[in-house]
């Protein structure tokens, strides 16, 4: 909605079409048939003495070389001309005929008029069309939206207060960072308060977190908890083709800020143009990225900060960005927009569950506490595929079942039904499942195995198997990613203690285990050869957490002979583990395939009690 004076409403295209075809059928209908009426056939002498004697003329009259006459045929009269030739009896036959004689022409189509309906109107016609339509086209390749010929124009979108209607209430799980913003909304409202005590307002603030942490909700959150205009723009619309036209964009974004101040400018995705300046490009790193980031650099040193423009950002890549940007002045705060917590996991889905019909005995905390990790875009996915389970199978509300397997869904994909597993296939991965769990539970601080299948999934797993923790992890110590990776290869260790032989089902287990390792040594410390020395460094932590070396190349060297002792040490513990329980192994494995799906309490009965208990009490 753009702010401002309203433009005059535009008539929509099809009234000029309507226009046109009338103009069209007025000269079809009414100006070309006088046209028509108004001509003179031509015809030779002797046809026109032939008429005089059977008296179909009925006038006549000689003009210059001409004789224009009007002959009657087939009932109706028909102006006619011929050749005047040098005929002494003509008069005479005539007068014998009872022709009507006259010394003017008869009235016949002006030769200008003529031509002002046969040339010059069609000629206007086109030209005026011709006009018509360059104006529309230039209207949409130039200062319109995404035009072609918008140079120079920012083309933010704007909210007007109250458009989006998206409050602080509506953003949950991100309680520091909605603090820390409470303060610009605060003196947005009342900048009377902080000018006595001569405080300004930082000119900007940069959110920086994971994809889906809710970074933009929280720019429109606090434009419509402060009730003023919102700009939004992504960081790719500043990049063109031409040289220049980036920076002049940035310009005329801030022009339009100063216009409608007090108000909020966002910039997403600000890592496109505020990328740090190395000097490597083609024209000596003065190229049209470079441009726009220093007339943006300059616009925010311009710009008077008690007007109340404030500038947000967001970003995924903080460690990309240039110093330049990031100086107080500037980008004055950084706000984490970190991925939530348990708390806030549950905050997040009772909100996105307002949208649905949900049943009573709905736990948001089990279903928290399931989703571990999960950012905020996908806990509201996890609700949607929850109403969408419902209603496929029939039902006016989301359960608990359809939650938990919504979850399952988000983490391994759907359930692939069109694939079927040979009998020896799915007996393996059952025991390469039950040889994850049966390690997890019989290790000290492992997380509480919460389900187990064997039912493929379209991310291509064959089976997995969930732990969920009952309480929120922030810290790891040594023992406990110790036990991780002895749980991840637990699967490979019951394959090849039960059928003497390895698969390849244990290939995601082994990029995971290998991972942790090397993370331990690497860069936590937890090796008594390197001890506290890091030999990798962690870049993009939002976005993957690459990791570069930062040693050389026989320190390296090392370090993966460590890496392979460390995985090959957990992966003999995994394998006295499930020595030590093959009665249980063998129990849980037939029961998991005869069943394919157990739940976390189905298994620590078994592992607890025989199986024909477990049975009897069903």
């Amino acid at each position: 909605m753009n702010l401002g004076n309203k433009k005059p409403e535009k008539k929509p295209l099809y009234v000029y079409y309507i226009i046109a075809a009338v103009v069209i059928f007025l000269l079809n209908f009414l100006v070309l048939p006088s046209i028509q009426e108004g001509s003179v056939i031509t015809t030779d002498y002797s046809t026109f003495l032939s008429n005089v004697e059977r008296g179909n003329v009925t006038e006549a009259t000689v003009d210059g070389d001409y004789i224009y006459y009007t002959a009657r045929k087939d009932g109706r009269d028909v102006r006619c001309k011929t050749v005047a030739m040098d005929d002494s009896e003509l008069v005479e036959r005539l007068r014998q005929a009872g022709v009507n004689m006259s010394k003017t022409a008869p009235e016949r189509q002006s030769i200008f008029l003529s031509l002002i309906l046969s040339y010059l109107i069609p000629i206007a016609i086109f030209i005026l069309l011709g006009r018509w339509l360059s104006k529309k086209m230039m209207g949409t390749m130039g200062d319109g939206p995404g035009g072609m010929m918008s140079f120079g124009k920012s083309n933010a979108k704007v909210y007007v207060k109250s458009t989006s209607g998206i409050k602080f209430a509506d953003v949950a799980g991100e309680d520091e960072a909605k603090e820390l913003l409470t303060e610009i909304v605060d003196y947005l409202h009342n900048p009377h308060k902080y000018a006595e005590i001569g405080a300004s307002m930082p000119k900007g603030a940069l959110l920086v977190g994971p994809p889906g942490t809710g970074k933009t909700l929280l720019a429109k959150a606090v434009a419509g908890e402060a009730e003023v205009p919102f700009f939004s723009i992504s960081g790719s619309e500043f990049v063109e083709m031409f040289v220049g036209m980036g920076a002049a964009k940035v310009r005329d974004l801030f022009k339009q800020a100063n216009e409608k101040a007090p108000c909020i400018v966002f910039i997403d995705e600000i890592d496109t143009i505020g990328k740090k300046r190395d000097g490597a490009g083609f024209t000596g790193g003065n190229d049209e990225r470079e441009q726009t980031l220093n007339q943006l650099l300059t616009e925010m040193d311009g710009f008077d900060g008690s007007k109340g423009v404030v500038i947000l950002a967001a970003t995924n890549r903080p460690d990309s960005l240039d110093p330049a940007l990031l100086r107080p002045g500037r980008f004055d705060r950084r706000i984490p927009v970190e991925l939530p917590d348990l708390q806030g996991r549950e905050e997040i889905l009772k909100v996105h569950a307002k949208k649905i019909k949900i049943a009573d005995s709905v736990r948001f905390d089990e279903i928290a506490k399931a989703a571990a990790g999960a950012s905020g875009a996908e806990l509201a996915n996890i609700v949607n595929e929850a109403a969408l389970r419902a209603v496929r199978d029939g039902r006016k509300f989301a359960t608990q079942a359809d939650f938990e397997e919504s979850i399952e869904v988000v983490i391994a994909g759907y359930q692939k039904k069109n694939r079927v597993l040979s009998n020896k296939e799915k007996l393996i991965v059952s025991y390469h499942e039950i040889g994850h769990a049966l390690v997890a539970a019989k290790q000290t601080d492992s997380a509480p195995v919460h389900k187990i299948t064997i039912i493929p999934r379209t991310s291509g797993a064959l089976g997995y198997t969930m732990q969920v923790d009952e309480k929120e992890h922030f810290l790891m110590s040594k023992e406990e990613l110790e036990n991780k990776i002895a749980t991840f290869t637990g699967g490979r260790a019951a394959e090849e203690l039960i059928f003497h032989s390895i698969t390849t089902g244990a290939s995601n287990d082994i990029e995971q285990a290998t991972k942790i390792a090397r993370a331990m040594i690497s860069r936590y410390g937890m090796s008594d050869e390197f001890d506290m020395v890091a030999m990798e460094n962690v870049t993009n932590q939002y976005l993957g957490g690459d990791s570069s070396l930062a040693c050389s190349f026989e320190t390296q060297t090392i370090l993966d002979k460590k890496v392979v002792e460390l995985v090959s040490r957990q992966h003999q513990k995994a394998l006295k583990i499930l020595q030590d329980n093959i009665g249980k192994l063998h129990e849980l494995a037939k029961y998991l395939y005869e069943h394919e799906t157990i739940t976390g309490e189905e298994f620590m009965k078994i592992l607890e009690n025989p199986v024909e208990e477990i049975v009897q009490t069903q």
